[in-house]
């Protein structure tokens, strides 16, 4: 049986790349594309694949959190991040989230080929360049510093990232299947824990710990 495979990039050039890369494998077959984490969702939970490659920055949901809740939803599934960032932070969140591997968009073809085979053997992966957490680090979060985001919820990380791209609570409410009110109270009690009272700042938050790349 092929390892069936899920391609997630907002950009066309790279998920065609990967389709060419991996189409030239005997044993791997790509199922399904998606440009941005919500669409993700959907086609994991469609398509049940095996493997998934996942960008990071990504409209409406990034990867990371795409990544954890496919994970929570599709214990089975095995994603693999792969994305330009490379921070401590960025690299601890999406193995905390539940990716198994961590690649570079850098990397070279074979490298990718590797690491879905390194997955499917139910082993973690890293390219070169990626730093890899400790083994003390992804048993106990609490054995390094902690993160302002550990503070928010995920539900408080959806509502950030569609905030600083401009929604409205009506638009989030929309996207999320809420009301503009609950909207108003995610927005509030996140822009507390984080103590931040303005919009610009919590765009630099953002930026800062990758839930979105928009400026």
């Amino acid at each position: 049986m092929p390892i069936r495979i899920l391609l997630v990039d907002d950009h066309a050039l790279v998920r065609d790349g990967l389709r060419m890369i991996l189409d030239a494998v005997g044993d791997m077959d790509v199922v399904g594309e998606a440009c941005e984490g919500r669409e993700a969702l959907a086609q994991a939970e469609a398509l049940n694949p095996d493997v998934i490659l996942m960008d990071i920055s990504m409209p409406e949901l990034n990867g990371i959190e795409a990544t954890r809740v496919i994970c929570e939803r599709l214990p089975a599934a095995r994603v693999i991040i792969l994305t330009m960032h490379h921070t401590k932070e960025h690299v601890f969140r999406a193995m905390q989230a539940g990716a198994m591997a961590y690649l570079l968009k850098e990397s070279a073809g074979d490298c990718i080929v590797k690491a879905i085979r390194t997955v499917m053997k139910g082993h973690n992966y890293f390219s070169e360049g990626v730093e890899a957490p400790t083994r003390s680090v992804s048993i106990d979060p609490g054995s390094i510093d902690q993160s302002p985001i550990d503070s928010l919820s995920p539900r408080e990380l959806e509502v950030i990232q569609l905030v600083v791209e401009g929604k409205t609570s009506v638009e989030i409410a929309e996207i999320l299947s809420l009301s503009p009110k609950s909207i108003e109270t995610y927005r509030h009690r996140l822009m507390v824990k984080l103590g931040i009272t303005n919009i610009p700042s919590l765009v630099k938050f953002a930026l800062l710990h990758g839930i979105t790349t928009v400026e």
